[in-house]
Parts: C-alpha cells; sequence; structure tokens
C-alpha cells in the first residue's frame, strides 16, 4: 500500500478537485475546503444536491455530473452514512482520488475501501487537507 504523504502528493497532482459535502455555512468544513481550493487556484466543483453555485463556481447535484470525473481528485466531507454511499458512487465512475475529511468514514466505509482494493487511492485515516495540504504542495512543487 502506498504511504499517506504518497497518496496525498497523487491526488494533489490531479487536474481539478470536487468538494462532496460543500456548503453555503461558512462555518462548516465542507465550506473551508472549498474556499482552501479556491485560495490556491486549484479548479473545484461544489458537489451540493440543492444549491447551484457557491462561492461564486456553479455547483453540481451529484458526482455522476462530474466533467471528466477520471480526471479529478475527490474531497468528501460529509457525515459517514453518506460518505460510503459516495465511495461506491466513485468506485462506479472510476473516480481515481478519493480524500475523506476527518470524522467523515466510519467503519463500514474503511471496509468497503479495503473490500474493493481501493486502499492506494482513498485517504481516510485522518489526514487533512486543511492542515496538511499546504506541506505536501510544496514539498511536491505543484
Amino acid at each position: 500500500m502506498l504511504s499517506s504523504v504518497k497518496k496525498q502528493k497523487v491526488f494533489l497532482s490531479f487536474p481539478r478537485f470536487a468538494v462532496v459535502g460543500a456548503s453555503i455555512d461558512e462555518a462548516k468544513w465542507g465550506n473551508k475546503i472549498l474556499k482552501w481550493y479556491i485560495a490556491r487556484d486549484k479548479p473545484v466543483i461544489p458537489v451540493h444536491p440543492t444549491v447551484d453555485k457557491l462561492e461564486g463556481i456553479r455547483a453540481v447535484r451529484n458526482i455522476a455530473d462530474l466533467p471528466s470525473a477520471t480526471e479529478t481528485g475527490l474531497s468528501i466531507v460529509t457525515p459517514a452514512k453518506v460518505t460510503l454511499d459516495i465511495l461506491k458512487q466513485a468506485k462506479e465512475l472510476s473516480i481515481p482520488a478519493i480524500w475523506i475529511q476527518p470524522g467523515a468514514s466510519d467503519v463500514a466505509c474503511v471496509d468497503f475501501i479495503k473490500e474493493n482494493g481501493m486502499e492506494n487511492q482513498v485517504l481516510w485515516e485522518g489526514e487533512c487537507l486543511w492542515r496538511d495540504g499546504d506541506k505536501v504542495l510544496v514539498q511536491a512543487q505543484l
């Protein structure tokens, strides 16, 4: 299995990103992660089931609506019960890199990741884009 640092570098090398759980509430992590990408000029698409735009960016309703899903790093900031469904959809769509923010997964998510051989494409063990992302960007010169 790839190391966490290697998976983070691979994740952040993708040409575009999506945030599942993006929020209009600035206090929520979904909004903070979306703004993290924006502040670093990373192409990002918010995923929200009912909102058309977040932070001035056109949102999609679900990950199946993402353009070029196979070239998108997927950040997940949702309750764990939602994350499992997102993981199942991501597998079907062949999304190559997924970063699950701390608190957004549970045992069922981990079991699904392992049972489906997704360990090298999913960050789920407490890695935090907000905390770790800038260091990874500098180390990888991205």
